[in-house]
């Protein structure tokens, strides 16, 4: 039999890396991740669609924990997929226009059945639980963040305390583990992203296109390139919810380019790097910045692929798992 092949020092200190990242997220609990001051904007079930929305535009975010009232339980969490299911549902019955504006929350699950798509995310953690258990629980579910649920301990009912998300766990891992910078291997060797049957769009595209390949891909971007397949802008899913602020759903019918015209002036912009960039430069980037994800480039700004926090997250937790029960 062959003699084993040795391992390189780059090998061994990636190795290294990923064994300190994870020990490090299986002694930290969710409360670790957040801020010592925050707001938490939680919505009652029986809240007017058109009201969460304006308010989750007027305080800068897309996602909610949603609060049933009557039962007093953690109810699920509202995304910007629950928006946009909304609108397959005003396509499919373009007679219900008239009566979206009176949809609550709670008719959701109705509206998500009726075009047969998934339900409400209602996974949660307790935010005492290890980190790593958030983020496994996040890449089972295919979830982009989860809920910090807790119990009260007088009341014995649920309380719902945060939310955590991919970008924040990626930033605390960024920030507070140095071996990130053991993380040598480049992207082209470790094959991390998406790079066949990619999914793009042009300026010209209209929106409702562009919301049908998030929906049928489940995706939550789209690059938009010019006729040289030049990288221009990113069309996210949550650049629908300006579009149908104050109930305008006819804003739908426009293109992509006049869509991206109507983002706040606080946009962060698109994040990108190529097939060679090292894991570690990405964590560098996470650290210094507020990213979803990096749109992968050649030396001409051609689209080459999408690298997702979901991609990095699954990458730290589960490559060579195996070794690692070895070495415990």
């Amino acid at each position: 039999m062959a003699p084993a092949k040795a391992e390189s020092a780059v090998e061994r200190d990636q190795r290294i890396g990923l064994q300190r990242i994870r020990d490090f997220l299986k002694v930290r609990t969710s409360y670790d991740v957040l801020p010592l001051s925050f707001r938490l904007i939680i919505f009652d079930t029986a809240l007017l669609v058109k009201s969460s929305l304006t308010i989750l535009i007027q305080n800068g975010i897309v996602s909610a924990p949603l609060w049933d009232s009557e039962t007093s339980t953690f109810a699920g969490l509202l995304t910007t997929f629950d928006y946009i299911n909304l609108i397959q549902y005003y396509w499919q019955n373009p007679e219900s226009l008239n009566r979206i504006d009176q949809f609550k929350l709670n008719s959701l699950r109705d509206i998500e059945r009726a075009i047969g798509v998934a339900p409400l995310e209602t996974l949660s953690i307790r935010p005492t639980r290890p980190l790593y258990e958030a983020c496994r629980s996040m890449l089972e579910s295919r979830s982009r963040r989860i809920p910090l649920v807790d119990i009260d301990d007088e009341t014995k009912r649920a309380m719902i305390v945060s939310v955590v998300t991919q970008y924040r766990i990626l930033k605390f891992v960024a920030v507070n583990v140095q071996e990130t910078q053991l993380l040598r291997k480049p992207l082209r060797i470790l094959n991390l992203g998406t790079y066949k049957n990619l999914e793009t769009a042009k300026m010209e595209t209209p929106v409702f296109e562009v919301i049908h390949q998030l929906v049928n891909c489940n995706i939550s971007s789209v690059p938009i390139l010019n006729s040289d397949g030049v990288v221009t802008n990113v069309f996210e899913a949550v650049d629908v919810i300006t579009l149908i602020k104050g109930g305008m759903y006819e804003e739908l019918n426009q293109n992509v380019g006049e869509a991206l015209q109507k983002r706040s002036d606080d946009f962060p912009g698109i994040y990108t790097c190529s097939i060679d960039d090292r894991l570690d430069t990405i964590f560098d980037t996470i650290r210094k910045s507020r990213i979803h994800r990096f749109v992968v480039i050649d030396e001409d700004n051609r689209l080459v692929g999408i690298l997702t926090l979901s991609d990095i997250l699954e990458y730290i937790l589960l490559e060579g798992e195996g070794d690692d029960l070895k070495t415990e």
